[in-house]
């Protein structure tokens, strides 16, 4: 019987959820400027920070 080396983080790359993370980091500097905006582009930028976060959510069980 042959056993194959566990991998380790280093060895599988960026941690687990970082991409998730840099997606919500990204979404929520959408609402830095929320306030020079008109209001009807604030549903479009809350919008992306709730798919962000939903992504996130739904990875979690496959960290």
């Amino acid at each position: 019987m042959t056993s194959e080396p566990t991998p380790t983080p280093a060895a599988l790359g960026a941690p687990p959820g970082a991409e998730q993370r840099a997606a919500i980091e990204e979404a929520l500097a959408g609402l830095d400027a929320l306030d020079a905006l008109p209001v009807a582009e604030h549903v479009a930028r809350f919008d992306a920070v709730h798919a962000a976060l939903t992504d996130a959510l739904s990875a979690i069980d496959r960290i």
